[in-house]
């Protein structure tokens, strides 16, 4: 799996899919060389431990969405999008977002400029789509585009080619913006979710970037998804020992490989195309197969299994979803 169920024992932060990241995307806007789309999932439609459909709920109330940006190479955010949603009343939801630049964007409040208000959440197949000056905004309900033999994976790497994320929702929060508003060439990119501290203030509870490793690899699993990426040099010997473990790496070479995957972010450079995990995350790479390879140390090279064919060719890029969300009564009603 890529960062879904990342809780304990593949359940969720806090026990709430609302919170729980899956996927973080970067790459140049299809003809447009000049803009750039971030897209931020979360909320996997269904659970592993129990197994079931999650809430229709799309995003949490209390919960802030985030994505960070480091212009710099320090691990620390200079630059942050952050996004708030409305109760969800009678189907009905709506996203704010701000934009904070300077040290406050490494902190934990929910302030900034606003730079899209009330922009409406998509329950249903329809992608509403919300332009606020130079900047385009989605969120809401879509086909989860990861795709993995995730049975495969748990059976000792006995892969079957069944994907289990083809009929499988999740929640994506996609910024269109021009490449300028990234602050650098390159930068290094990062999400995160965060709830309210019961003493005020906010907590981190779950963030990432690149995918499945802080599934597989993290023994502190608390501390390292409360972590920042500048800070990630402490799960380095837990990484190493788990490569060792899985890989049959050597000592010293299990170490320079676990160097490779921390800090935990993804690099980002809008003047090149995008490929992981050299440059961005487009929808289509196979990010799992590129993980196996690593944590096998070559023993498996893939799962079999491709991208999803229900993709879009225009903004937000994300296919509709499987299952309409929109409650029974509104759609009687129109």
């Amino acid at each position: 799996m890529s960062h879904h169920y990342s809780g304990p024992d593949f359940t969720f932060p806090q026990g709430d899919a609302r919170l729980d990241f899956t996927d973080l995307y970067a790459f140049p806007k299809p003809g447009d060389a000049g803009k750039s789309i971030l897209i931020m999932n979360v909320h996997p439609s269904a659970g592993e431990n129990p197994p079931g459909a999650t809430t229709s709920e799309p995003f949490a109330r209390e919960a802030l969405y985030e994505l960070k940006i480091d212009t710099d190479g320090d691990g620390v955010a200079d630059i942050a999008y952050r996004v708030r949603f409305s109760a969800f009343e009678r189907g009905v939801q709506t996203a704010t977002v701000n934009r904070v630049d300077g040290p406050q964007a490494a902190g934990t409040g929910d302030g900034g400029r606003v730079i899209v208000e009330g922009a409406p959440v998509s329950i249903g197949r329809e992608a509403m789509v919300t332009e606020a000056g130079d900047i385009r905004f989605f969120a809401g309900w879509r086909s989860d585009p990861f795709f993995c033999d995730v049975e495969g994976a748990k059976n000792n790497f006995r892969f079957t080619s069944d994907d289990f994320f083809a009929d499988k929702d999740v929640c994506s929060i996609v910024l269109e913006m021009p490449n300028s508003a990234l602050g650098a060439k390159e930068v290094r990119l990062w999400a995160r979710t965060l709830t309210p501290g019961d003493g005020g203030g906010w907590i981190q509870v779950e963030r990432g970037a690149r995918p499945a490793q802080a599934v597989v690899l993290v023994e502190e699993r608390d501390a390292y998804l409360g972590g920042e990426p500048a800070d990630d040099g402490h799960f380095l010997a837990g990484f190493a020992h788990a490569l060792e473990h899985t890989g049959g790496y050597t000592p010293a070479e299990a170490k320079r490989v676990a160097g490779t995957l921390v800090p935990d972010v993804l690099l980002y450079d809008p003047t090149r195309p995008a490929s992981f995990p050299n440059n961005g995350r487009t929808l289509t790479d196979d990010a799992f197969d590129w993980f196996m390879r690593v944590l096998t140390n070559g023993r498996v090279t893939g799962d079999s299994v491709g991208p999803h064919d229900d993709l879009l060719r225009e903004f937000p890029y994300v296919g509709p979803p499987h299952k309409s969300r929109v409650p029974k009564a509104l759609m009687k009603s129109k």
